[in-house]
């Protein structure tokens, strides 16, 4: 046991900075990101009205989180998996899933943002989190497993 970590002791380094990039991501969201809705869903929403949005300016900081994230995800995909095709069928996914989420985001932000604050607040989760990814790992590790089972 003590020597596959050893012989993995460079992948589970990659691995940790990996997941410290996306957690560092997360901790300085203020200062780094435009996003009113932040302090917006952290007090009592439901009875507030929508706060004031730039909706240009939102959608390009929510476009290059959803990049980040993506990227180290992406990578952190590679460093587990070592596998060339489940990171270029993990674009694809991650470039339809993120173009459905934005569009359907500011869709709702601009047509039913005070009628449907909580579909807002999930679909905005959807993108400036990297969810997709805590999906994706297990996915492609059953996968993994149950091909070297039939083989």
């Amino acid at each position: 046991m003590l020597s596959r970590l050893k012989n993995n002791s460079g992948k589970i380094v990659w691995i940790l900075v990996l997941v410290i990039l996306l957690v560092l991501i997360r901790a300085f969201e203020n200062t780094i990101f435009y996003d009113p809705l932040i302090d917006y869903y952290r007090s009592e929403y439901a009875h507030l009205p929508f706060p004031e949005i730039n909706v240009i300016k939102l959608f390009l900081s929510y476009g290059f989180r959803f990049y980040l994230n993506t990227v180290l995800s992406l990578f952190l995909l590679y460093v587990i998996f070592k596998d060339t095709k489940i990171v270029k069928f993990s674009i694809l996914l991650y470039m339809i899933l993120g173009t459905i989420s934005m569009i359907a985001f500011f869709f709702v932000l601009n047509f039913f943002a005070d009628e449907s604050k909580m579909t807002l607040f999930y679909i905005r989760r959807f993108i400036i989190q990297p969810i997709f990814i805590l999906l994706l790992i297990p996915a492609f590790y059953y996968q993994k497993v149950q091909s070297s089972i039939k083989k």
